[in-house]
Parts: C-alpha cells; sequence; structure tokens
C-alpha cells in the first residue's frame, strides 16, 4: 500500500512529451522534485495531466514512474477516469498495485448515464481496491455535473475516509455546501478550480486543494495562510492567481499555460502537448503569463516573511 491521502496541496502533474510524442518518463523526476521541495502534501495524476489522450498502457506507465519518483516521500493520486467500468477498473488496480496512495475518478465522459448507473460504476470503483477514491466532478471542463445525491449516497456507502471528493459544478461555494448539507458534514472535499475558488471553498469547510503543478508555491502558501487566519496574504495571493487564470474554462487552456510556465521554471524541458493541442500562446499573452505568474510567486514568498 502506498503513502496514506492526507489533506492540504496535492498539485497535478504535467505530462512531459518527447519531439516524437512519447511520455518523457526522464522528465516527470524534476518536476515531481519541484513540487515536493515547495511544500506539496501529496502529487497527483489528473485531467490535465492529459490522461484523456494517453493509452491505458501510457497511463499504467505514468502512474508507476510517478509513484516511483516520489519513492514513498508523500502520496500519489492516481486519475483512473475512463470511458468503460473495465478499464477503469483496470487502472484503478493498476495504481494500487504501483502504491497509490489513492485514485480519482469521474464518470464517463461520453456516456450519457442515469444516476442509478451511475452509482454503479462508482461503487464497482471504490470495491476494486483497498485504497480511497476521491469522487471528481470534472464538469467545469469536461462531462456533465455529478448530482449531490450521487456523492451522497456514495458516502452513505462508504466510510469517509474512503470516498472523497473533488467537485466542479459551477457554483463551486453553494455546490460544496449542499454536498456537506447533504451529507451531515461528513464527506471530505478538495477545492479543484485551480486555487480560484480556495478561499472561499476554505471557508466552507475544504480539507485541501488539487491545484496544477505551475503554482505549486503560491498554493500551498496560500493554504497556509488560510489555515493560519492570515487573510491579508491570501487574498494577495488568491488575486494574483485568480488574474492568471482568468479566462481559462479548458484543459486545453490550463495545459498550455501551466507548460509554459514549468518550462520557465526549469523544472519541464518543453512545453509540448499531445496534438491536437487546441490551444497555442501568443507572444502577448506568454508574456502576460509570465508576469501574472511571478507576481503570484511574489505574492507568496512575501507571505512566509
Amino acid at each position: 500500500m502506498g503513502v496514506k491521502l492526507s489533506g492540504g496541496v496535492l498539485p497535478v502533474l504535467y505530462t512531459p512529451f518527447t519531439p516524437n510524442d512519447a511520455i518523457d518518463l526522464g522528465a516527470i523526476h524534476p518536476q515531481v522534485d519541484w513540487m515536493l521541495e515547495c511544500g506539496a502534501d501529496g502529487v497527483c495524476i489528473g485531467m490535465v495531466s492529459e490522461v484523456l489522450r494517453l493509452s491505458i498502457d501510457e497511463r499504467q506507465a505514468l502512474a508507476a514512474e510517478v509513484v516511483g519518483a516520489v519513492g514513498g516521500r508523500s502520496a500519489v493520486v492516481v486519475a483512473v477516469t475512463a470511458e468503460s467500468t473495465r478499464l477503469t477498473l483496470q487502472l484503478a488496480r493498476h495504481a494500487e498495485e504501483v502504491g497509490a496512495g489513492a485514485t480519482l475518478v469521474a464518470p464517463p465522459v461520453t456516456a450519457s448515464i442515469g444516476t442509478e448507473e451511475t452509482i454503479r460504476h462508482l461503487r464497482a470503483v471504490v470495491d476494486a481496491t483497498t485504497i480511497p477514491c476521491i469522487i471528481q466532478d470534472a464538469s467545469g471542463y469536461v462531462g456533465r455535473p455529478l448530482p449531490i445525491e450521487v456523492m451522497a449516497q456514495m458516502l452513505a456507502d462508504y466510510d469517509p475516509t474512503r470516498v472523497l471528493f473533488k467537485p466542479e459544478a459551477e457554483p463551486i461555494g453553494p455546490q460544496l455546501s449542499a454536498l456537506l448539507q447533504a451529507t451531515a458534514g461528513k464527506a471530505r472535499v478538495y477545492e479543484g478550480n485551480g486555487g480560484r475558488s480556495l478561499i472561499e471553498t476554505h471557508r466552507r469547510g475544504v480539507v485541501g486543494s488539487i491545484p496544477g503543478a505551475d503554482m505549486t508555491p503560491a498554493i500551498v502558501a496560500l493554504w497556509r495562510a488560510l489555515e493560519a487566519g492570515d487573510d491579508a496574504s491570501a487574498y494577495r495571493i488568491s488575486m494574483a492567481v485568480t488574474a492568471l487564470y482568468s479566462g481559462l474554462d479548458s484543459i486545453e487552456g490550463f495545459v498550455a499555460v501551466a507548460k509554459r510556465i514549468l518550462v520557465r521554471r526549469g523544472v519541464m524541458p518543453h512545453a509540448r502537448a499531445r496534438a491536437p493541442a487546441g490551444v497555442e500562446l501568443d507572444d502577448v499573452t506568454a508574456n502576460e503569463i509570465d508576469r501574472l505568474a511571478s507576481m503570484a510567486d511574489a505574492a507568496a514568498r512575501a507571505s512566509e516573511q
């Protein structure tokens, strides 16, 4: 069994690719090391890791490489979302076998399934392993909103340490409160909006955040400021992060911005995304990203002085 899942900040790794479009496994280690050196409480493979563009073999190789790169220093969360229950279970079992501390699963993206079938699918995923499962509503980017009744039923069926949640349906704050009310406050929830909603959701009771890896220093500092009751620092960091991510509403957009930032930080050798990428940054946008990322970093450093 892998390292036990905790709360706090669990950044999502961005998958590096070689010029011939293969996963650059050697480039994973610097990104993982950097995230943990920045104070991350774990490492996650998620939607922005471009998992929906990877083959099953590639996803399993990525999971094994990330767990190996972390080397027991923290928990690893592995996304297992797939378009069939069979493939999802295959990914979930493999994640546990290689040492993941939890799985992350959203309902199938292309299938239009009802409430009962969604619950059956999610139960099968949870039952396939002995590690916690974070149930994701990824409807901010793909798929459809996951009904509160589905999440509440899953928590009624399992222990709160076994089933956790990453809701992203709008409006995020009220949806989080509705989930907590429907579960008598028992649901353990991670913010999943890149840190943009972390102040509001922290006040509503999240146990952590699952942002992109690119802004790990800022989100770690933001989480620590909120936990310490330092609202002034929290708002300064949050405003910079929100400005950076304003207007981004697709996985492709987040990938393009994040990979540029990670290359600029020196922890990713190139910003290639798997084609078709959908988003290309021109010079004006790229320069603005650089400025806003620097502002967020400065706000994070100031909060620690």
